[in-house]
């Protein structure tokens, strides 16, 4: 049995455990190997925070203010647009555009706020 349990861990590797050394001789864990200099805590964060943007933005939203915000800031997978572009797609002004869009963007300020209180 113990020939068995030793042989189910033989393959395990642990991200902070040494795989290699390097011409110093210094040791190598495969986070050093895998690491791309980007910060993971941040990436995370932003993560969590785009997450609960897209949340804000259904809860919040009146639908004219979601269809500025979407377009005007390419969010889900469509490209971003122009004020005007945004204007002209939606038969208003762009000096409206520019206030629904500062009332929404408003909107979504105070809900993350209040969120981090």
């Amino acid at each position: 049995m113990q020939f068995r349990s030793a042989k189910k861990s033989a393959g395990d590797i642990y991200i902070n455990e040494p795989v290699e050394t390097d011409k110093d001789g210094n040791s190598l864990t495969l986070m050093d190997l895998i690491d791309d200099g980007i910060d993971i805590h941040e990436q995370v964060d932003i993560l969590i925070r785009s997450r609960q943007l897209y949340s804000f933005i259904k809860q919040c939203l009146d639908p004219r203010e979601y269809d500025i915000i979407v377009y005007r800031y390419g969010l889900y997978g469509s490209a971003p647009h122009t004020q005007n572009e945004t204007a002209e797609m939606l038969n208003i002004s762009r000096s409206y555009v520019s206030r629904i869009e500062k009332k929404a963007i408003c909107k979504l300020k105070d809900m993350f706020d209040s969120s981090i209180i």
